[in-house]
């Protein structure tokens, strides 16, 4: 968290609406995105942006900086889509976690600057195609860059499911990628 970003949120607690305006505007598009790769739906993914906003207001005061404010904020945006989709976070809590994978916690992106826009929209759409819970797990992770920790921390799981969530949702989407790779080559 930026000195920046820590003023705001000190400024926006004490009731200044300016600062608080200032930090929407620095989340909102990872608010939106995350609520929109989670519900796959751009109205659901404004008004959960919207309603997090609103809670993150009310709730700013009680904020301790414990964590960080955009930990805090995915939080907020996490449980409002386990809201809107309940299933999601019963199927987050059944990964088998007896057959995790111990992996280490480097941060390979899935995508880099070298990617063709084919290949983004290829791997755009595969992300679509998951799974509701493997989706959040790899926005939180890839898109949102967020460490393991910090996804077991905004979706309350263990750390394990957070990791072997994301190595079936990695497998899939290699999967789906392969499927689209063979059926250019014939």
């Amino acid at each position: 968290m930026s000195q920046d970003e820590q003023a705001l949120i000190r400024q926006a607690q004490q009731g200044n609406t300016a600062a608080f305006e200032a930090l929407v505007t620095m989340h909102a598009n990872l608010v939106y995105n995350l609520a929109f790769r989670t519900l796959n739906n751009p109205q659901e993914a404004e008004d959960v942006a919207q309603e997090a906003f609103v809670r993150a207001w009310q709730g700013l005061p009680q904020f301790q900086a414990k964590a960080q404010f955009s930990t805090w904020l995915y939080r907020i945006v996490t449980n409002l889509c386990y809201n809107r989709l309940p299933r999601l976070k019963t199927e987050l809590m059944a990964l088998d976690t007896e057959t995790a994978v111990t992996l280490p916690d480097t941060h390979p992106a899935i995508e880099t600057g070298l990617l063709s826009e084919e290949t983004k929209a290829a791997l755009h759409n595969a992300i679509e195609n998951l799974p509701e819970s493997y989706r959040l797990l790899i926005t939180l992770r890839h898109l949102q860059e967020m460490s393991y920790a910090e996804i077991a921390a905004v979706t309350e799981l263990p750390l394990g499911t957070v990791k072997t969530g994301i190595f079936r949702a990695r497998r899939l989407l290699r999967e789906q990628l392969e499927e689209i790779e063979k059926s250019y080559e014939r």
